[in-house]
């Protein structure tokens, strides 16, 4: 009987110092009221993004396009070269980049990897 007096005590106080612990921490942090001014200062990099009189200067436009896809523009190129009249994209995906146009035969249609150059997966 003293047994399970004993662990009902000792839970009782390992609840307790528990429950102590989580108050003491979560009164710590108080409603934070006040104004706060927010300014730019030119040597640290580019003013914030709301310009309201026109784009923004062209230091701050982003980096340039990446040029490790394959543009459409290039496979169509791609394709007049190798013979294929009238060509025209028809489908681009993260992969490839299809491109479709008329040869001596017929429709033909080629398919170009989605990387730098445009080589040919399978015509």
């Amino acid at each position: 009987m003293t047994h399970i007096v004993v662990k009902a005590g000792l839970a009782a106080l390992v609840a307790l110092t528990s429950f102590g612990a989580t108050l003491t921490g979560a009164a710590a942090a108080g409603p934070d009221y006040g104004i706060y001014v927010q300014y730019h200062d030119r040597d640290r990099g580019p003013p914030p993004r709301d310009w309201r009189d026109g784009p923004p200067p062209r230091d701050f436009r982003g980096p340039p396009p990446r040029r490790d896809r394959c543009d459409s523009w290039l496979a169509e190129e791609k394709a007049s070269r190798m013979g294929l009249r009238r060509a025209r994209v028809v489908d681009v995906s993260r992969r490839v980049v299809v491109v479709e146009g008329f040869d001596r035969r017929g429709r033909d249609r080629i398919v170009f990897a989605n990387e730098r150059g445009c080589p040919v997966i399978r015509r």
